[in-house]
């Protein structure tokens, strides 16, 4: 787990069976005045997946300062004669007190507040570097202890309807997670548990 001033972090990740290479890249950094976590799955699985991915996340760690939708423009640019890739992107402003989120294809999103689940996010469909359509992009009230799950498509609906998604400690998130979920892994699954502590700590 890794704690910064304002946001914990927690991720589990783990490749496809058979696969030593996990096709899906994150990044997320806390600054003074934000914090931006971001999770891409190339298309497919092993290193040709992973280029693509990779290439998400170095576009984020580019441009950090500039908005959501700035952001994946950017990256749907960067991968246009690529395999293609999805993402879903996560930004916390502490000084208006809000958080902007959006995913493309299969990437999901789950609010909770205070251990109650607010909402699930719904996708925009396609992908990046083709199939692209544009992005949503949602702005909302941000709330102190309220916790971010943000995963690709190796998690399953049975999956997300654990009890454990209450939890408040992430790091206990993805531990429970590890435990109850199935074992081997039929896609690349990567999970990013996080939470917003507030201006408190």
């Amino acid at each position: 787990m890794i704690s910064g001033k304002y946001v914990d972090v927690s991720v589990y990740q783990q490749s496809k069976k058979g696969n030593h290479l996990c096709g899906d890249s994150y990044f997320f950094i806390e600054e003074d005045h934000m914090f931006l976590g971001v999770l891409a799955d190339g298309l497919g699985s092993g290193a040709i997946a992973k280029e693509s991915s990779q290439a998400v996340i170095d576009i984020v760690k580019e441009h950090k300062f500039k908005t959501v939708k700035e952001i994946v423009d950017l990256c749907n640019k960067k991968l246009l004669g690529m395999r293609g890739a999805v993402m879903g992107i996560l930004k916390l402003d502490f000084i208006d007190q809000t958080f902007t989120f959006s995913s493309i294809g299969n990437i999901g999103i789950i609010i909770l507040e205070r251990g109650c689940k607010k909402k699930r996010n719904i996708p925009s469909s396609g992908y990046l570097g083709s199939r692209y359509r544009g992005v949503k992009a949602m702005t909302e009230k941000l709330t102190d202890g309220t916790n971010f799950i943000v995963f690709s498509d190796g998690v399953k609906d049975k999956e997300l309807s654990a009890y454990y998604f209450k939890d408040y400690n992430v790091e206990q998130i993805t531990d429970t997670y590890a435990q109850h979920s199935d074992g081997t892994r039929q896609d690349d699954t990567t999970l990013l548990a996080i939470r917003y502590k507030g201006e408190k700590g």
